[in-house]
């Protein structure tokens, strides 16, 4: 039997509206279970605790779970290959870093995932400078004078960092480029491995987070030179910016952010979002960031998703000016 033409436009129109409403009413009863949020790097360390902090108030918020899985491994790209292949409901969320969203694909010859089209950005939870921190034996106190330093003896000085990828591995590689010095890079598997050598004079310089730094810092157990960001960081207001120092527009620092897997229906996507950025709003959520020398962000999906866009050029630039590759 033939179906008149006016019924089956209406029959048409009804089976595109349904998805919409599908997902809507999904949206309705999000979440019904508990939310599992995926972190590339170890326990205490500034991803882990930005996602513990979101985590947390997700769990105050909605009253399910949110459980933080720590899955290690190639500087974030285990986690988000995970995360990558997760049924996009919701219930998988991926704790990205600039370093495995941004720069790792640049560093790797081959990663599991696409950081553009496998994964929807949600928000970018805070950002985060690095100190560039050397063992006091070092006698320099500027980093015209380390730059100096390092002339006079090209390849001799090291550098540490939290591993292959990071923000710290590439802001030193940055300063090599723009310094036009050579340095000998140290890779950890973390910022916790990095500070023991770093006091213990077996490293001369690292560029680490400034929440792993900031009480080194203020107690002088190690000295910091300069801060990779583009304004000095309000933790640490007497320590001037790499730009101050003779290099403008220096900025390396680290961001972490939520995202999930691509094909998350945008109004889950929207209930994230909102959620993410009224936590991010709250005094006491800051106060905990700004403690630990991070700025809470809370911009839009479409902002995030631009931010990544842009940085992903930028930094390929630098690694291939560098010559820097994950093994």
């Amino acid at each position: 039997m033939q179906i008149p033409r006016r019924a089956f436009l209406r029959l048409a129109g009804s089976a595109l509206v349904l998805p919409t409403a599908t997902q809507f009413a999904s949206a309705q009863g999000y979440p019904d279970k508990p939310i599992r949020i995926l972190v590339g790097f170890a326990p205490a360390g500034p991803a882990d605790i930005a996602a513990r902090v979101l985590g947390e108030k997700l769990t105050e918020a909605w009253g399910k779970p949110v459980v933080i899985e720590n899955v290690t491994g190639a500087a974030g790209n285990v986690s988000a290959e995970r995360a990558a292949k997760a049924a996009p409901d919701g219930y998988t969320l991926l704790l990205g870093a600039s370093s495995t969203i941004v720069t790792n694909l640049s560093l790797y010859e081959k990663i599991g995932f696409d950081p553009v089209k496998d994964f929807v950005p949600i928000s970018q939870l805070c950002v985060t400078p690095n100190i560039l921190a050397l063992n006091n034996n070092v006698p320099v106190k500027s980093v015209t004078e380390l730059v100096a330093l390092a002339k006079a003896q090209p390849g001799a000085l090291t550098f540490g960092s939290a591993g292959v990828g990071t923000s710290q591995h590439l802001a030193g590689e940055l300063f090599k480029v723009r310094a036009g010095i050579k340095l000998q890079h140290v890779p950890y598997r973390g910022i916790a491995q990095v500070v023991p050598d770093l006091l213990g004079g077996r490293l001369t310089m690292v560029f680490g987070n400034i929440s792993a730094l900031l009480q080194l810092s203020r107690e002088n157990k190690v000295r910091a030179l300069a801060v990779t960001s583009l304004k000095r960081a309000p933790s640490l207001p007497d320590t001037p910016t790499m730009a101050e120092q003779g290099f403008p527009g220096f900025d390396a620092t680290a961001w972490f952010g939520v995202l999930a897997p691509s094909g998350t229906p945008a109004p889950i996507v929207a209930r994230l979002h909102a959620e993410t950025v009224k936590i991010l709003a709250m005094p006491d959520v800051r106060k905990r960031f700004a403690d630990l020398g991070m700025e809470a962000i809370g911009n839009s999906p479409a902002q995030f998703a631009e931010l990544i866009r842009t940085e992903i050029p930028v930094w390929a630039k630098v690694i291939k000016e560098s010559g820097a590759k994950a093994e």
